[in-house]
């Protein structure tokens, strides 16, 4: 009998736990350095996309060099393509002759991913596509129902195939679970697709394969783990989410040749607290390049969240939700009756958040390990005074409070008495 699913408030414990994870778009896509939609998006025949397969070795390609780097910037897993929405996968298939074993690379990369992740002490995720491109029922299933049917068959027997190799998988990442544009769908609703990928029994099996395992909602059912993409925002309490996000424009997890837009480090860390606020994670994305080297900018970034987290990583690893306003300057998270504001725009030798029920016992300014003088005066005005003129992190500084009790957010019945200096809460 197969081991029976472990409950969800323990499968997602780790998850809670992570906050951060890092996210590999890497394939075929790769060596035409236009995004990984360009198949699709430039109409490229199915035969000459297929070409690239003998171009695709990987030569500079090294798991332990990559999952390093994202050990290094505090991430604590990762999710990695193991097949895109052109079909090609970077594992063994029996099921399918287009993968990187049987080409010109004669490697599986996503065993190398797996061995070297574990190594470096990360949780495993793969990212699977639903949809491939090069099957004609995928764009008119009414008028190719075989090929509609064999597309969908070969989704589950790949699925099944990777949560059979490699031992135990932490989180299975679906996409491409979406009806085609302008195809011949009569129904492109949730549960439409969700009957269309026979999603129920696909992740039944999953779950038989690996019963901790984590299953997003992009296969038509909900399952875990909701996926705002390219935004932060947090779901309803109790449910597991995470932001996935790229570096640069939103159009290219793939590597993109020229993309002048990427992301600056303070906002990328904005992203990752707002995310820890929510009791959410932030999965962000890297685009190899066709060789598989990882571009300077992207490594330069992620070694910047590795120093700011072994200073502030306490305040975001295993974070609550927290009531306390953010004010003008930032916004908190929590862990029990310790609250930690973070300061996104840094106010100077005071800062000031009201509506503080809560007393406050103590406060320290993780940056530099100093205490910070904090009081408190009408309508929960919490004021901390002495601090340093200038940021002393040039991004986001961190002051650890602790209080007396949970920190919650002071109700005002007379939302006027601020105006003469007089406590609101009365």
């Amino acid at each position: 009998m197969p081991e029976q699913p472990v409950d969800y408030v323990e499968r997602i414990k780790w998850f809670h736990q992570a906050r951060f994870g890092i996210f590999v778009h890497w394939g075929l896509y790769s060596l035409l350095e236009r995004g990984e939609w360009v198949m699709y998006r430039e109409r490229i025949p199915a035969d000459e996309y297929a070409e690239l397969a003998g171009r695709f070795t990987g030569g500079e390609f090294d798991a332990e060099k990559m999952t390093g780097i994202a050990a290094g910037a505090g991430a604590k897993y990762m999710v990695m393509t193991t097949r895109h929405h052109d079909g090609f996968c970077l594992f063994d298939s029996k099921v399918s002759d287009f993968t990187s074993v049987k080409t010109a690379a004669g490697r599986d990369f996503i065993g190398e991913y797996v061995e070297a992740a574990r190594k470096a002490g990360l949780r495993v995720g793969f990212y699977y596509s639903l949809l491939d491109w090069r099957f004609p029922g995928y764009f008119e299933p009414d008028k190719y129902p075989d090929s509609a049917r064999e597309m969908v068959e070969q989704a589950h027997a790949q699925v099944e195939e990777l949560l059979s190799n490699y031992g135990k998988i932490d989180a299975l990442w679906y996409d491409g679970g979406w009806a085609a544009d302008g195809g011949g769908w009569k129904d492109t609703s949730r549960t439409a697709m969700a009957e269309f990928w026979r999603s129920a029994e696909l992740n039944h099996m999953a779950r038989e394969k690996n019963p901790s395992i984590l299953i997003n909602n992009r296969s038509g059912l909900d399952e875990d783990l909701d996926t705002p993409e390219q935004h932060v925002t947090a779901s309803e309490p109790g449910r597991g989410w995470e932001s996935c996000m790229t570096m640069g424009d939103s159009c290219g997890w793939g590597f993109i040749r020229n993309n002048p837009n990427f992301k600056t480090v303070p906002q990328l860390l904005q992203h990752l607290v707002t995310a820890a606020a929510g009791e959410g994670n932030y999965l962000l994305n890297i685009g190899p390049r066709g060789d598989g080297r990882i571009r300077r900018e992207e490594k330069e970034r992620l070694a910047a969240l590795g120093e700011w987290l072994g200073i502030n990583g306490e305040a975001v690893y295993g974070s609550q939700r927290c009531e306390l306003p953010g004010g003008m300057i930032g916004a908190w998270t929590r862990s029990g009756r310790t609250g930690y504001l973070h300061i996104f725009r840094w106010p100077g030798e005071e800062a000031v958040i009201p509506l503080v029920a809560a007393k406050a016992l103590s406060a320290k300014l993780l940056s530099t390990g100093e205490d910070v003088e904090v009081r408190q005066e009408h309508n929960g005005r919490l004021v901390f005074s002495g601090l340093p003129k200038e940021p002393p992190h040039p991004y986001v500084n961190v002051i650890r409070v602790d209080f007396a009790a949970e920190p919650q957010r002071m109700v005002e019945k007379d939302a006027a008495a601020w105006l003469e200096g007089r406590a609101g809460d009365r």
